[in-house]
């Protein structure tokens, strides 16, 4: 794994976002911040809003209004490759994998952006590719073994569960070495066992290598258990931000869960 990130580097700022698709306001006026290493979670019922945001970050989506900066950089009208260079890595709710290729050359794709060899070098294979891509594959190798995942760095990505294939897709995420990880549900679909082990995964990803971590999650208890901060939406409006225990006594986030009791 690559050297810890320091403190203040990864800072992103999101202000008064709106998103609109025709007549849908999706996003009204929403705003937070995301500095230190850490856990922060958005979290809300279906339809909130909360992969909006994520696709707004990383340049899927452009904001009808508002500003998103990351390291002093606006990214509203930035492409996602730009983006990506800056230092935001992210999963997705739904698996992007390229389920052809084995995990290795899975998790080695995203290293891509990193390759500085040239064509000619890349496309005989000598001199400044061959000692360049030792150097990716010794990161991609140190992935593999912080996901402990050895057993199957050779298998085919389509053949594996569907929990194993998620794990991968992290890996993936953290091969581009990034200030920041988007990370877009990366529990669901699994059992207990599985789970356990991905929130493991995150919290020794903000620890060991002090990367700051968007989490959009449903399973409530993990959200509680590994968040530093939590952000609610509904509706495409943000209703609380506040620490774990804040935000399971905050009213508003108990309607919004729960409904609002009848009068």
């Amino acid at each position: 794994m690559q050297k810890a990130k320091q403190n203040g580097r990864s800072e992103i700022k999101i202000d008064d976002i709106g998103l609109n698709f025709g007549g849908l306001r999706a996003l009204d006026s929403v705003s937070f911040q995301v500095k230190e290493p850490g856990v922060f979670s958005i979290i809300g019922p279906n339809g909130a809003g909360k992969t909006c945001i994520l696709n707004c970050i990383n340049g899927f989506y452009r904001p009808t209004s508002g500003k998103i900066t990351f390291k002093g950089k606006e990214l509203n009208k930035l492409p996602s490759h730009e983006i990506a260079k800056l230092g935001i890595s992210r999963t997705f709710q739904n698996l992007r994998l390229y389920t052809g290729m084995t995990v290795v050359d899975n998790i080695m794709a995203g290293r891509y952006m990193l390759m500085n060899y040239g064509t000619i070098p890349a496309l005989f294979y000598f001199g400044k590719a061959q000692k360049e891509e030792a150097k990716h594959r010794e990161v991609v190798e140190q992935i593999i073994d912080f996901l402990e995942i050895q057993a199957i760095r050779n298998h085919v990505v389509g053949i594996l569960p569907y929990g194993m294939r998620k794990r991968v897709e992290l890996g993936r995420a953290l091969a581009l070495d990034p200030d920041i990880l988007l990370l877009d549900e990366p529990m669901a679909g699994m059992n207990l066992e599985e789970k356990e082990e991905m929130a493991r995964f995150i919290i020794d990803i903000c620890e060991r290598r002090e990367i700051p971590v968007v989490l959009i999650e449903h399973d409530m208890g993990v959200v509680m258990d590994i968040s530093d901060r939590v952000t609610v939406l509904d509706f495409g409006h943000k209703i609380a931000e506040g620490t774990p225990d804040e935000i399971k006594l905050n009213p508003a986030v108990i309607s919004a869960y729960l409904g609002k009791p009848k009068e």
